[in-house]
């Protein structure tokens, strides 16, 4: 199985990293991080980069393909689109991070189809003919797409239960000890306090 992680410039590197992560581990599986061009591609901040070791040219079919999002998803961009388009034909499972199910939107893909991205981008996607939905992990036929950020560890860990069984995602979860307890209760706008979500729509 090859998993095929996208990168472009300025993705976030935890929508990325937390697939990685989570199925890398599958029984079997060659994990790529692919781009236009070979060579490091900067994150979101411009402080760290992931290097993508194949071209799109070079990865015609993978079972697996992962597009992280980012503040600014290049949903212009042709060559990218063209790639996911002919990727989508042979995949098993095509999913996304984040505003990542902006760029699967903006190349045909999740028209008509249930998504989620997160939340300050929620109703963007519904100008490519999708169905927004604020849940943090949504299954749709072959299409998986998570919420914000932190949610594609989640979306990894259920496509690894999907794959190779409950079993192996727990050692997963097991072994990456993710066990959340997080100090503050405020990471989703349904339960933060009111003048902060008022704060980060401004921006």
């Amino acid at each position: 199985m090859q998993i095929a992680i996208v990168l472009f410039d300025g993705f976030t590197a935890l929508d990325a990293v937390g697939p990685y992560q989570t199925l890398g581990p599958l029984p079997g599986a060659e994990t790529v991080f692919v781009a236009a061009r070979t060579g490091p591609v900067k994150d979101d901040t411009g402080n760290l980069a992931l290097v993508a070791t194949r071209t799109f040219a070079e990865v015609t079919r993978p079972d697996l393909v992962v597009v992280p999002g980012g503040p600014d998803v290049p949903v212009r961009d042709q060559e990218l689109r063209d790639w996911l388009r002919a990727a989508d034909a042979t995949t098993t499972w095509t999913t996304s991070v984040c505003t990542g199910s902006l760029l699967l939107a903006a190349a045909g893909l999740l028209e008509g189809r249930r998504a989620t991205a997160h939340w300050l981008w929620l109703d963007r996607i519904r100008q490519y003919g999708v169905e927004p939905t604020s849940e943090r992990v949504v299954f749709d036929g072959k299409y998986v797409t998570a919420a914000g950020v932190s949610s594609g560890i989640d979306m990894g860990l259920a496509l690894a239960g999907r794959i190779a069984g409950d079993d192996h995602a727990q050692v997963v979860q097991l072994m990456t000890e993710y066990d959340p307890q997080p100090p503050y209760d405020a990471g989703s706008p349904d339960k933060a306090p009111a003048h902060l979500v008022e704060m980060m729509r401004s921006l």
